[in-house]
């Protein structure tokens, strides 16, 4: 039996960034106070923006939208790896939670652009499903680039 998506949280892409949105929030509460409207706000609003456009780009209803709300998406989650990075060069951050961070993240992407693979195949009509419903049984998830 297929499994149909009909909401955005049934995605396995919305479910992994949400994993990283989680993780920041975790880790942003030890910050210096000094760093509360910089590197604090900014990995706070990347980490939201990937679930939120993920959320967003499904309520269009029509592949192509959610493609580009999905690629929005993936841009916000290659922001909060810089921002990773910066925490991990000032000492925010030691090596085992600059690792955790960037696997979650690493996962997240594979997870995305293998749903946006999906979301292009569907859109030119390789699948035969009616018109912008999504399979999950079709979505390869790992190992996916675009």
């Amino acid at each position: 039996m297929k499994k149909r998506i009909v909401r955005f949280e049934d995605l396995e892409c919305w479910k992994a960034y949400r994993e990283v949105r989680i993780y920041v929030m975790k880790i942003i509460k030890k910050f210096p106070p000094e760093e509360k409207y910089a590197l604090v706000d900014g990995m706070r609003r990347s980490s939201r923006s990937t679930t939120e456009n993920i959320a967003e780009g499904f309520g269009r209803y029509h592949y192509g939208e959610n493609i580009q709300f999905c690629r929005i998406s993936r841009g916000s989650l290659h922001e909060l790896i810089d921002q990773f990075i910066s925490a991990f060069d000032d000492n925010y951050i030691n090596e085992d939670e600059y690792k955790n961070g960037r696997q979650l993240i690493e996962t997240a992407l594979a997870i995305l652009n293998g749903f946006i693979n999906y979301l292009q195949k569907a859109k030119s009509g390789k699948y035969n499903e009616p018109k912008n419903s999504i399979n999950e049984d079709l979505i390869e998830y790992e190992n996916q680039s675009t």
